[in-house]
């Protein structure tokens, strides 16, 4: 299975798109006169669980992953299955961290012109908080997935292999040229 590093537009594009929803739901909020705006404090506060969590997780990948294979055997076995899910739930991680951050965002850039009144302030608080927790998930979801990346295997990607693919054509060339 090959897994690709997820590219840095992605995340600005989920930035913009939940910059733009935010915006929307505070322009309707505004428009309705219907509370929508804001985030309960445990919704924060669960991200932030969430997002460590995350990180452990990495952590305990990229551990086993750059340990010494003749050192591994000290280490408790580590499951394919779960490297692969941590890896998912770090880019999972990312995206959805640029989005919710772009998308309380939305909601600061129009509530900020109303915070004379306390429910406006109150949204832009609890916004804030939790657009700080976002990109903090993101930040974390970035680096797990760094975390997660495995060292090349002696198989032909690995480095050594590949100059020593090459010494191999250039000394076989040489061979041929003297006959």
């Amino acid at each position: 299975m090959t897994a690709r590093r997820t590219p840095w537009w992605y995340y600005l594009v989920a930035i913009i798109g939940g910059l733009f929803g935010g915006m929307l739901l505070a322009k309707y909020d505004e428009t309705s006169g219907l509370a929508l705006l804001g985030v309960p404090w445990f919704i924060s506060a669960l991200l932030l669980l969430i997002g460590v969590t995350v990180l452990v997780m990495a952590l305990q990948v990229h551990k086993y992953a750059t340990t010494d294979p003749r050192k591994r055997a000290a280490l408790k076995p580590l499951d394919p299955q779960k490297a692969v899910s941590t890896l998912v739930l770090a880019k999972a991680l990312g995206l959805v961290g640029a989005a919710l951050a772009g998308w309380y965002g939305g909601q600061i850039l129009l509530s900020v012109s109303h915070m004379e009144a306390a429910y406006y302030s109150q949204a832009v608080l609890e916004c804030a908080i939790a657009c700080v927790a976002c990109v903090a998930d993101m930040v974390i979801g970035i680096v797990g997935e760094w975390l997660c990346q495995l060292p090349p295997t002696e198989g032909p990607e690995n480095p050594k292999m590949k100059a020593a693919q090459r010494q191999r054509n250039v000394a076989s060339a040489a061979v041929k040229t003297r006959h």
